[in-house]
């Protein structure tokens, strides 16, 4: 998508929240780029070069706005005018891809070859993917200098890097001035038992449909909606230890909260959690589009702010939607809790009702169907889960929501006790493939007027590539 000029300065003049992350905005003058949101005075039309990513502005020399913050602008989802080879790169590089690996790998895991990433990158964000990994780790570790009283040295290692030294060089060459120098620039607030991150979105959200949803499927000892805060267990890498999300008041922000356990991992968790609460989407585009249909106007214009409820763990998210096979939300969630006491790892928090996290893989994929069934599942749901679990512990199943959702949909159907509907459901929340379309569910099915599931489909064709997003609304239309 080539950028309009014209357009981006009045969206920059009357700071339409919509195109905010879309494009960001250099002062010729200052030397100083911008989010269209930026609470400053607008530039005159002459001083603005408007580009496409935070990263071409950098490129050009110009540095990032202590008003408004472009490391916090929300991104893009995968299906927003990036091909998928390169929309699946900078999703994996934004999750820490490149502070352990390098570009050879990088490729190799997108079954292209370096020369190929490298070109492709340059062609469409206009940097190399080392240039984007800087920019992103730039990106953090602004926030946390500016945000936290996190030392230099931790936050060197949370945004990436592996040295000390490595880090100050980069940010002096990348900011123009020392960590320590922003540090000082902008106090931080007192210490606390957490590392706070704030999260932008695109307005609107409906968090409270969101908390309502991830409530009601919260598994005792792993995840807990208590008012307005969602907290659960993580673990990351070789670290586990807790999250706490909650809105922001009076902007568009979460809060999250990471315990110092898991400050290693910022980068990656970050990256789960945005994903998790779908903070990159497009409201105003997805609404527009899905209210063209007459039967979906309505729902779609009372909750705007919907998103697709996402996943943190794409395997925990998977075993979820298994365990609802044919029975209803309350019955899987007292079947998960039991999965994750048995075979669930302890971890302490400062929050007694969290204290499990939730099995690996290898460990459902190395039990016996009697140790399941013995939980309350069926014979042939334990088989399945087990199978499941097999195939992602070898790696033969990949949930990537980087990767070929229209595949990965094909091969867990390929799996004995996964039909379209389960391979459809996982793709929608594990992946947050947004055109997943899971037609024999009964709940859409009956906020259809109970359509057949080849009804719904035909029906649900003008509505692609947001069908998910649709899926959400005719849900909640029911409540």
């Amino acid at each position: 998508m080539t950028l309009d000029a014209d357009i981006c300065y009045r969206a920059l003049t009357t700071r339409d929240d919509r195109f905010d992350g879309t494009f960001f905005v250099g002062v010729k003058t200052t030397g100083i780029y911008c989010r269209p949101v930026c609470p400053a005075r607008t530039p005159g039309r002459d001083r603005c070069i408007f580009f496409k990513r935070a990263v071409e502005a950098e490129r050009d020399g110009f540095r990032a706005c202590f008003r408004c913050r472009p490391e916090r602008a929300p991104g893009n989802s995968p299906i927003d005018a990036l091909s998928s080879t390169v929309a699946a790169a900078v999703a994996k590089i934004e999750a820490g891809a490149l502070n352990d690996g390098d570009v050879e790998g990088l490729a190799a895991a997108l079954g292209i070859t370096s020369r190929h990433l490298r070109r492709a990158m340059s062609a469409e964000l206009g940097v190399t993917p080392l240039e984007f990994a800087l920019s992103r780790r730039v990106a953090l570790a602004r926030e946390l200098l500016l945000g936290t009283s996190l030392p230099v040295t931790d936050i060197a290692f949370a945004s990436g890097w592996k040295s000390l030294r490595r880090f100050n060089s980069a940010f002096r060459a990348h900011q123009g001035m020392p960590p320590t120098a922003l540090r000082r620039a902008r106090p931080s607030p007192a210490g606390e038992n957490f590392v706070r991150v704030t999260l932008d979105y695109r307005p609107p959200l409906d968090w409270d449909s969101l908390l309502a949803f991830f409530g009601v499927r919260a598994v005792r000892g792993v995840e807990r909606v208590e008012g307005a805060t969602f907290r659960r267990t993580a673990r990351a890498g070789s670290s586990a230890g807790f999250i706490s999300i909650t809105k922001a008041e009076g902007r568009a922000s979460l809060h999250l909260d990471v315990s110092p356990s898991l400050t290693g991992e910022l980068m990656p968790l970050v990256a789960r959690v945005r994903r998790l609460f779908d903070l990159d989407a497009h409201p105003a585009a997805i609404t527009s589009h899905l209210a063209k249909d007459p039967r979906l106007a309505k729902v779609v214009k009372r909750r705007p702010g919907l998103r697709l409820p996402g996943s943190f763990d794409p395997f925990e998210t998977a075993v979820r939607v298994v365990l609802g096979q044919q029975v209803s939300v309350a019955a899987a969630t007292t079947i998960a809790a039991r999965l994750v006491e048995r075979f669930g790892d302890a971890v302490e928090t400062p929050f007694p009702e969290l204290n499990r996290i939730w099995p690996t893989p290898d460990r459902i994929a190395g039990t016996t169907d009697g140790a399941l069934t013995s939980l309350g599942l069926t014979g042939a749901r334990a088989r399945t889960l087990r199978g499941l679990a097999a195939a992602i512990a070898d790696g033969t199943i990949v949930l990537d929501a980087a990767g070929d959702a229209e595949a990965t949909i094909r091969a867990l159907t390929e799996l004995p006790g996964i039909g379209d509907w389960t391979a459809h459901s996982i793709a929608m929340r594990a992946l947050g493939f947004p055109d997943a379309f899971p037609a024999s569910d009964l709940g859409l099915r009956k906020a259809l007027g109970g359509a057949p599931a080849a009804e719904c489909i035909e029906m649900a064709e003008p509505w692609r590539p947001w069908r998910a997003y649709a899926v959400i609304h005719l849900w909640t239309s029911l409540v």
